[in-house]
C-alpha cells in the first residue's frame, strides 16, 4: 500500500444563508510508496517439502508465543525477549525467523487490540521475511528464501507486471503465502517514488455512497444495487450457516465452519476488486484530463450513523460500506500516477445546491429527498449524488488558483496576481463580494 501524508491548509469561511461553515481541505502529498508485487512460485517436491515444514514451525512458533506471553504484551521487543530462546531451541527456527515469529505475534495483538479483540490462533498459511533472510536475483526471476534446512533458490512464474515493477527495484520485505488454492506465492515489498504531481487544471469531485458507490462531478457512476444484492445474499446464506453450525452434529457444525470462512473470504474479494476497477477508472479518467480529485473525509461517519436508531439490516449495510478502501485505493493509485488527491470536509456537501450555494432555511430540513435534489432557492433538479460531487469539486479547487474557488474566503482585498471571485450568499440573497 502506499504511504501518504496529509498537509492540513488554512480554514477557509463562507456563509451559506446564516450558517458559517469552516471547509477544511487536506492535500495528500507525495511521499515514497511501498508497493506489494504478488509473483507465483514454481517449487520442485524438495522446496515444497521444505515450504510445508518452515509454514508448519512458523505457525506453532507464533502460537507458542501467544500463548505463554501475556495477552497485554504487544511490543515485539519484550516478547522477543521473553520466548525468543525457546522459539530457536522447541521449534528449530534461524535466528531472523525467530525474530519475524516475534514481531508477527506483536503486529497482531496491536491489531486486535484496535478491534477490541484478541489473537486466538495462527494458521500455517504465511512466513515473513526481511531483507536479511529474503533475496531477488532479477536476471533468472529466482528468489532465495531461508527455510528449515537452509537457503534455497527457488524460481518464479511471473508476467509483465511483476517484471516491470519488480526491474530495478530492491526489496525491501517479502511474505510466503500458501493460498487456498495449494500453490505457493511470494508477496515482494519494493519502495517506489511516485512522479511528480501535475497542476492540475480541474477538479474531479467524488461523491461515495451506498446507493451508488461512487459519482463523480464528470458524470460517471457506479450503481450499489448488484453490490447491495450481492451482499444480501452472502447474508443471508451466512445467517443460514450460523444457525446450523450452532445446532447441528459436531461434523455438521464443523463443515458449517469451514463454509462462512471460505464465504468470508469471497465477499471480501468481491467488494476489494469492484473498489480496485472504480478507483483505477476514476484515476485513469483524472490522469488523461490533468485534473486533480477531491474526496470527502468521511472519517467516523459509520460510529455517526450507527447512533441514530435503525433497523438491523440498514446497520448491517452500513458497516460492510467499504468506502474508506475505495478511498485508500483511490489515493494510493493517484499518488502512483501523478495526480493530486484533496481530502475536503463533507459538512454540507449533500445539502447544498452547486448553482446557488443554499441550503433549506429550516433547520433539519433539507432539498435532497433519496436521489433527487430540489433547490427551493434557485429551482434546480437533478441527483442528489451528482449535486453532491460537484460541490465537493468546488471546494476542492485550490484558493489560490488564478480564477479562485468558488467558495474561497472573503479576503475583501486582491493578492498581486490572484482575483478572489464572489464569496457567499446572505440571507436576503445579496451576493457579498470578494473583490
Amino acid at each position: 500500500m502506499g504511504g501518504f501524508m496529509r498537509t492540513r491548509t488554512n480554514s477557509l469561511f463562507f456563509h451559506v444563508k446564516t450558517l458559517l461553515v469552516d471547509i477544511t481541505c487536506d492535500i495528500i502529498e507525495r511521499m515514497e510508496q511501498i508497493l506489494t508485487i504478488v509473483c507465483k512460485l514454481s517449487p520442485t517436491t524438495e522446496h515444497v517439502a521444505q515450504i510445508e515444514a518452515t509454514l508448519k514451525a512458523f505457525a506453532d512458533a507464533c502460537n507458542y508465543a501467544n500463548e505463554v506471553v501475556k495477552p497485554q504484551t504487544t511490543s515485539s521487543v519484550t516478547i522477543q525477549n521473553l520466548v525468543y530462546q525457546d522459539l530457536r531451541s522447541m521449534f528449530g527456527l534461524s535466528a531472523n525467523l525467530a525474530v519475524r515469529v516475534c514481531a508477527r505475534v506483536g503486529a497482531n495483538r496491536k491489531t486486535a487490540k484496535a478491534k477490541k479483540k484478541t489473537v486466538e490462533s495462527f494458521d500455517a498459511t504465511s512466513i515473513d521475511y526481511d531483507a536479511r533472510i529474503f533475496d531477488f536475483r532479477q536476471k533468472d526471476n529466482v528468489v532465495s528464501l531461508t527455510l528449515m534446512n537452509g537457503r534455497y533458490r527457488i524460481p518464479l512464474d511471473i508476467g509483465e507486471y511483476q517484471a516491470v515493477n519488480l526491474d530495478g527495484k530492491k526489496p525491501t520485505s517479502a511474505q510466503l503465502c500458501k493460498h487456498q488454492d495449494g500453490s505457493y506465492y511470494i508477496h515482494i515489498q519494493v519502495k517506489t517514488i511516485p512522479p511528480d504531481t501535475t497542476e492540475p487544471e480541474r477538479v474531479i469531485g467524488v461523491d461515495l455512497g451506498r446507493s451508488d458507490i461512487a459519482v463523480t462531478s464528470d458524470g460517471d457512476s457506479w450503481s450499489g444495487k448488484d453490490i447491495k444484492a450481492t451482499r444480501d445474499r452472502f447474508a443471508r446464506t451466512r445467517a443460514s450457516l450460523q444457525s446450523k453450525a450452532m445446532k447441528g452434529t459436531r461434523s455438521t457444525r464443523r463443515r458449517c465452519r469451514k463454509i462462512l470462512k471460505r464465504l468470508s473470504g469471497r465477499e471480501r474479494r468481491y467488494q476489494t476488486n469492484q473498489n480496485h476497477v472504480i478507483s483505477k477508472t476514476i484515476v485513469s479518467k483524472a490522469k488523461a484530463s490533468k485534473s486533480s480529485i477531491a474526496l470527502e473525509d468521511l472519517t467516523g461517519i459509520r460510529e455517526r450513523t450507527n447512533q441514530q436508531p435503525r433497523s438491523k439490516t440498514e446497520r448491517r449495510r452500513s458497516n460492510s460500506w467499504a468506502f474508506y478502501q475505495l478511498r485508500i485505493f483511490l489515493t494510493y493509485k493517484a499518488i502512483g500516477a501523478g495526480v493530486k488527491v484533496v481530502m475536503v470536509n463533507p459538512r454540507y456537501t449533500s445539502q447544498m445546491c452547486h448553482k446557488c450555494l443554499h441550503i433549506h432555511p429550516v433547520k433539519g430540513q433539507s432539498y435532497r429527498s433519496g436521489k433527487r435534489f430540489k433547490c427551493g432557492h434557485c429551482g434546480f433538479v437533478g441527483d442528489a449524488d451528482s449535486n453532491g460531487s460537484m460541490n465537493i469539486a468546488a471546494l476542492g479547487v485550490p484558493v489560490n488558483a488564478l480564477e479562485g474557488s468558488i467558495l474561497s474566503c472573503n479576503l475583501r482585498r486582491t493578492y498581486q496576481g490572484y482575483y478572489k471571485p464572489p464569496l457567499y450568499c446572505e440571507p436576503s440573497g445579496e451576493t457579498i463580494s470578494g473583490g
